[in-house]
């Protein structure tokens, strides 16, 4: 993996979060996530608001809906298709660009308010990923993230697929260290100043059975679906899948017949010196 280029690097990303059906998991349970960072940016009327590694918009489109003029980033174009069509069928405007996060083609502080939910987190370098973050805004602007804690559920499940995944490109880091309060300090320093730093839960309870929230992750998930594609190759698929269901088991707060999961997420807004 040391001698993958950037290019390379990128296009595996691409082609990981392209592999999965992600709208169907923000319609199934992430929804909430979206307008819950607009609320907490204090978005409306008038602002011009960056919205990096959008995926299918769950955040630019509320943001957009609240009167904003919004920039849906990512580096997937397929995420970014089925964005604009959700967009186009809500009625809501706004403008969808292919964008790396950790280069991003805008002009320095050319934002109001630069965000991100549970995206700008997965790429592989945190540090250059968070100065474009810092770049892009305006001085006296808004930077809000919403990321998944290491602590929590989802943190908890990078931690069950981890002996399964190929080895990561040398000074990749994981992705819910963004939810991790020193970690964002250490990478923002003060560059930007932490109005709100909470965490908080999102309930899931669209899954009757347990295993059926890992067989979700499983078919729509882009990164389960890559792991499990590498376990398959190395003879260890089936190990794989009892790894998930025993993941399930132990997260879920409800019911052998009615599932019930929390998922914690670090909610980040501050001031941008």
């Amino acid at each position: 993996m040391a001698s993958v280029t950037d290019t390379e690097l990128k296009a595996r990303h691409r082609a990981m979060w392209a592999s999965g059906d992600y709208a169907s998991m923000v319609e199934t349970f992430l929804l909430p996530l979206g307008p819950r960072l607009v609320e907490a940016c204090g978005i409306g009327p008038g602002m011009t608001v960056l919205d990096v590694a959008a995926g299918t918009g769950n955040a630019a489109i509320p943001a957009a809906q609240a009167g904003a003029r919004v920039t849906a980033s990512d580096l997937t174009p397929e995420l970014l298709d089925a964005g604009r069509a959700r967009a186009e069928t809500l009625g809501v405007q706004l403008d969808w660009v292919v964008a790396d996060a950790e280069h991003l083609p805008f002009e320095d502080g050319a934002f109001d308010v630069v965000m991100s939910s549970i995206g700008v987190m997965f790429a592989p370098f945190h540090q250059p990923a968070a100065d474009e973050l810092v770049r892009a805004c305006r001085p006296g602007g808004t930077i809000g993230l919403l990321c998944w804690t290491p602590e929590g559920m989802i943190g908890a499940l990078f931690r069950a697929m981890g002996p399964f995944a190929p080895p990561p490109p040398p000074s990749a880091q994981p992705p819910p260290l963004w939810g991790s309060e020193q970690h964002l300090r250490e990478l923002l320093g003060d560059r930007v100043a932490f109005e709100t730093l909470e965490r908080e839960l999102l309930e899931v309870t669209a899954f009757e059975r347990p295993h059926d929230y890992g067989a979700h992750f499983r078919a729509c998930y882009g990164p389960t679906i890559t792991v499990e594609g590498n376990a398959r190759r190395a003879g260890r698929g089936d190990e794989f899948a009892q790894a998930i269901d025993a993941f399930c088991d132990e997260w879920n707060r409800g019911t052998a017949e009615r599932a019930r999961f929390e998922q914690e997420y670090l909610l980040a807004v501050g001031t941008r010196a």
